[in-house]
């Protein structure tokens, strides 16, 4: 396993359970060390026998399992993973819903982009027609990639994660509501970006386009059909984001905030001012635009 020597105070336990939480201030290595640090903060090694040993593995398994691309990396893992730590504390759901559903909560984040090729399901399955969308039968070809991965992963671990399998008919789901709720966690995790501080969140805004350009630029030298919001000729940063908050996020924080009071000030005002932000851009980009023309 990819061991650091960090040394994880107090300090930084707290931190790591808030949105606010710094990511490119760590190293990688000290990222697997983090994250060994939420499954034992939140007892799972304890509630389902997980060896340490076994967790760290897993970890690094996983990690080795992410690519090496702009924004769909190791480190949106970590801060998909981290949100979902933060908001479990946040929103005290370790009183609300079994420790069965935390584990697959944050396990779920963890997984969720794994293998991830750069290139987004438009490209796999209209524009490129790729083998992951031969494979999937055009159905969600890169979210059944990622799930069969981990499942993957997750086999090689089997009989050390029996424990873990046990403790599932102990502690079933309560029902479809509660899985709605779990799947709205992991989803408001992954796209929680603009929650964060914007030192924190315009770095990952460029990675992001970055990876959208590069998808664009593909598609274009290999005669394809041009993603319309990747296409770095049509695309700017505001007008990437305007639309995103004010038509994804908006609407789905503030419904979360209706069943999570507490989250208003902690996503769902950070979300509103990164709105702000990105539309004075916008505006101020226009009125330059309208200057310079003769």
């Amino acid at each position: 396993c990819c061991c650091s020597s960090l040394q994880v105070t107090e300090e930084v336990r707290e931190h790591l359970k808030t949105p606010i939480f710094d990511n490119w201030q760590w190293e990688e290595a000290e990222m697997l060390v983090l994250l060994q640090v939420m499954y034992t903060d939140l007892d799972f090694l304890t509630a389902f026998n997980i060896e340490l040993e076994v967790l760290q593995n897993f970890l690094f398994e996983v990690y080795c399992h992410y690519n090496n691309i702009p924004f769909h990396n190791f480190q949106h893992c970590f801060c998909v993973t981290q949100m979902m730590y933060g908001l479990i504390w946040l929103t005290d759901l370790r009183n609300k819903l079994g420790r069965i559903e935390l584990l697959i909560m944050l396990t779920s984040a963890l997984c969720h982009d794994l293998d991830h090729p750069g290139y987004n399901n438009v490209y796999q399955v209209i524009n490129a027609q790729t083998d992951l969308a031969l494979r999937y039968n055009d159905i969600s070809p890169l979210e059944n990639h990622h799930c069969a991965v981990a499942f993957g992963i997750l086999a090689k671990f089997q009989t050390s994660s029996s424990s873990v399998k046990r403790s599932t008919n102990v502690l079933p789901l309560t029902g479809t509501l509660c899985l709605q709720l779990m799947k709205i966690m992991v989803k408001v995790s992954d796209i929680s970006n603009e929650a964060r501080p914007m030192a924190v969140a315009e770095p990952w805004l460029d990675c992001l386009l970055q990876e959208f350009f590069n998808q664009s630029d593909t598609e274009k030298l290999k005669g394809l059909p041009v993603t319309p919001f990747m296409d770095r000729d049509k695309v700017s940063k505001p007008s990437s984001q305007t639309n995103f908050i004010q038509f994804v996020l908006l609407p789905l924080f503030t419904e979360l905030t209706k069943l999570f009071p507490c989250l208003e000030q902690h996503i769902l005002e950070p979300v509103r001012g990164a709105l702000e932000y990105y539309s004075n851009l916008e505006r101020a980009t226009k009125e330059e635009e309208v200057t310079v023309k003769p």
